[in-house]
């Protein structure tokens, strides 16, 4: 079923959350293990993150270096296809343009539709570690918007191939991300938000917002993105703090900001346990808000863990 259509069909806010592939060589038991205790709370779907190839060099006994391009987290597809074998809930992939050429999306995309994976998440994605900006792959999609408009159109029949006859239109729901308090790269919000009303005057049909702490940032975002005609449900994104590094790496990989007061608070504990215990409280005091305001869905990021998400979801669902 369409993320759309599981909001559509419900009548209070539902649970979704976001997982990683595990590590090269690690068992998909271990993935199971940390969503098996929270299917109590019915997500009807859960997000697959994609990660792109990273560049490492050995160097050969002759002093030679060699450039390997490595996946240090492969298999969404595959846990895509697990997720909704295992559980029989959706699985929603994430799509980036990163590393993709538009046949290779186009490919990607059609294994996608023959396992009846009806949503995507369409991201640019990062660039490598090793580069300062982003680059597309040569006849790559550049931006998320070329992106949606190369699944729109797959969604209307239209392949790559324009000599394809009578060709099978795709059915995929589209949701892309949104930024409450402004993507990193966007000169400011204004223009930041008429890139994402692009994209969903392409075929976008949901969004789903970066981790926030801050809820005005959110309530502001989404009253901004009224005003301008993007009408499609907003989807915020949560995320526990859960140890002090936090304080620094939450705003350095995810270009977001901390309330003052949570900050302030952080700084007074005493340990990362103390710090795990804040980070839940504040979780449920921002879920209790967003609940009383009718939000569609409350998505998770997990990263990897799924205690702290567990206390905070028993309290609403």
């Amino acid at each position: 079923m369409k993320v759309t259509d599981h909001i559509k069909n419900a009548d209070k806010t539902l649970f979704s959350l976001e997982i990683i592939p595990p590590k090269k060589g690690d068992s998909i038991r271990n993935l199971f293990d940390q969503i098996d205790p929270l299917m109590e709370f019915n997500p009807p779907f859960i997000d697959v993150t994609y990660h792109r190839e990273e560049y490492v060099y050995k160097e050969h006994e002759n002093g030679l270096l060699e450039k390997r391009s490595i996946k240090k987290r492969p298999g969404t597809v595959g846990i895509c296809a697990a997720i909704q074998n295992h559980y029989q809930i959706d699985a929603v992939p994430h799509i980036i343009c990163g590393g993709f050429s538009r046949e290779e999306t186009e490919n990607a995309l059609i294994d996608l539709n023959f396992l009846g994976i009806d949503n995507v998440l369409a991201l640019r994605g990062d660039n490598i570690k090793s580069e300062r900006e982003f680059k597309p792959e040569p006849d790559g999609n550049a931006y998320a918007s070329e992106l949606v408009e190369q699944i729109s159109a797959m969604n209307r029949g239209e392949y790559l191939d324009d000599e394809l006859q009578n060709a099978i239109p795709s059915n995929f729901c589209i949701g892309v991300a949104g930024y409450p308090e402004k993507h990193f790269e966007a000169p400011n919000m204004n223009f930041d938000l008429k890139w994402l009303k692009k994209k969903v005057d392409l075929g976008a049909e949901y969004i789903v917002t970066q981790m926030f702490f801050d809820n005005k940032a959110y309530f502001k975002f989404v009253d901004d993105c009224r005003a301008i005609g993007i009408n499609v449900p907003i989807i915020p994104g949560i995320k526990p703090v859960a140890v002090q590094r936090h304080l620094t790496i939450l705003p350095n990989i995810f270009k977001i900001d901390l309330p003052d007061e949570l900050e302030q608070e952080i700084g007074k504990c005493k340990d990362n346990e103390q710090v795990k215990e804040l980070g839940i409280e504040w979780g449920i005091d921002q879920c209790r808000e967003l609940i009383d305001r009718g939000v569609p869905v409350i998505h998770f990021y997990s990263m990897g863990k799924s205690d702290a998400i567990h206390r905070i979801a028993k309290e609403f669902f």
